[in-house]
């Protein structure tokens, strides 16, 4: 028999992927893809925007702005859009092939680290071999993500490090839809129950 523990986790979404559905009511999530890092009934859910970049900040000036290196010499990392809360606030998705003591595993080739010794180490050419690095993430209170869920916003699939790191930002949400067997195509934009 197994314990209420158990199938709590069972139902979690963490090492997941939430897609999000083409009638999503929040323009800021509109075709979003979220990995997603916590998820519990007891203490909500957060999760990574992974398919939207920040276009008007580059490593370089963030680098600077923390003190890390001179940003002519940073290399080409784009910087995430990962979610509406705490926008000032880093984290970086990435590849196993770095960890650290604040390093957490993920899942399926993902990690994720919260530090600024992962940006000094991607700023020098010794961090994981990929990454995603986003400000700000994407938060639930308890129940609320569940909500959203019966509503039709969300779709849900297992992530793998292929959708999170190879694809192009512009293909990750139809690569999503077309893990869990749907045309994107069909979807529609109009919500509704059978």
């Amino acid at each position: 028999m197994s314990s209420d523990k158990e199938s709590r986790a069972a139902d979690s979404l963490e090492g997941h992927l939430l897609i999000a559905m083409p009638s999503m009511p929040d323009q800021r999530f509109e075709h979003s893809v979220i990995f997603m890092c916590a998820h519990s009934a007891e203490g909500g859910a957060m999760g990574l925007i992974v398919n939207k970049a920040l276009p008007n900040l580059s490593f370089g000036d963030l680098a600077s702005q923390l003190d890390i290196g001179d940003a002519e010499e940073m290399p080409p990392i784009s910087i995430h859009y990962g979610g509406p809360v705490e926008t000032g606030r880093g984290f970086v998705l990435h590849s196993p092939d770095y960890t650290r003591d604040a390093t957490v595993g993920m899942g399926e080739g993902v990690s994720l680290t919260a530090t600024v010794d992962i940006l000094r180490a991607l700023a020098t050419g010794e961090g994981p071999r990929q990454a995603v690095l986003a400000l700000g993430y994407a938060g639930w209170a308890p129940g609320q993500l569940e909500s959203e869920m019966q509503r039709n916003d969300w779709l849900h699939c297992p992530a793998d490090s292929e959708l999170v790191f190879d694809l192009p930002l512009d293909d990750k949400w139809a690569a999503a839809v077309r893990r869990i067997g749907i045309d994107p195509a069909l979807l529609s934009t109009e919500a509704g129950r059978a």
